[in-house]
């Protein structure tokens, strides 16, 4: 199964950004070549520009406060798993701890650093980042893996805290949806919204099927076109029904 998620507002939108590129970061940092820490490098840079909305951190606390009174509300509820629910507190009380101990903007210490604010400078331009252009980044790049390795965690880790409330954050979003079975007659859906604010879509699908979704929403109207690729993967109307599973998310 493929699951395509569709944000319906601009801050999902900067969270599911942010949680792609924390992915990215982490799979180029467990590996040990220089070009792969490169791009390890380059997606803090990245980093930073998605986060460098100066409320972006206290809209993460507030979040954070505002799940854990409603979580608050099912202590008194005898359906609720109670060690799971005292879990899931436990974790948004550390998270929000750590973010409001994080200090300073959001990647601060980065752009205090002058050899790190010429490197991202450099990796800008195409080809901008070679031995002739930054030769201490080039020997920096020469250094063990180890060494480059400790160097990138130390960059990280002040980041750290804000991308913990994200997955925190995005979890909840997640769990909040139950997946309903739908059928795209000819490739085509539509479902009215009613005004009900929801915050991100889910669509899981068989990836057999090559069926594409693209979705456009607002709060009044869903659709959600199919589309198919051919062989030079040129988008064409998916012909036939398509079942898949959608869920609609809302904290």
């Amino acid at each position: 199964m493929i699951v395509y998620e569709y944000p319906f507002n601009e801050r999902i939108r900067t969270l599911l950004r942010l949680e792609d590129l924390y992915e990215k970061f982490a799979f180029f940092v467990g590996h040990d070549h220089p070009q792969q820490h490169h791009v390890a490098l380059s997606t803090i840079f990245e980093m930073l520009e998605v986060a460098g909305r100066a409320d972006l951190k206290s809209d993460l606390l507030q979040e954070l406060e505002r799940q854990k009174q409603t979580l608050l509300g099912f202590k008194s509820n005898p359906n609720v798993e109670a060690e799971m629910l005292d879990a899931i507190l436990f974790d948004i009380e550390r998270i929000s701890t750590a973010l409001v101990a994080s200090q300073g903007k959001t990647g601060q210490h980065i752009r205090e650093n002058e050899w790190l604010m010429s490197i991202r400078g450099r990796t800008i331009i195409p080809g901008g980042a070679c031995e002739f252009d930054l030769p201490s980044y080039y020997a920096w790049q020469h250094d063990s893996a180890e060494q480059r390795l400790a160097d990138i965690h130390k960059w990280f880790t002040p980041l750290a805290p804000l991308f913990d409330a994200i997955g925190m954050i995005l979890r909840l979003l997640r769990e909040s949806g139950r997946p309903v079975k739908m059928i795209a007659q000819s490739g085509s859906y539509q479902q009215m919204l009613q005004g009900k604010a929801y915050q991100m879509l889910r669509l899981n699908i068989d990836e057999s099927l090559g069926a594409i979704p693209e979705i456009s929403a607002n709060k009044y109207m869903l659709w959600i076109r199919f589309t198919s690729q051919d062989g030079d993967k040129k988008p064409k109307a998916f012909e036939g029904d398509v079942p898949f599973e959608l869920s609609l998310c809302s904290f």
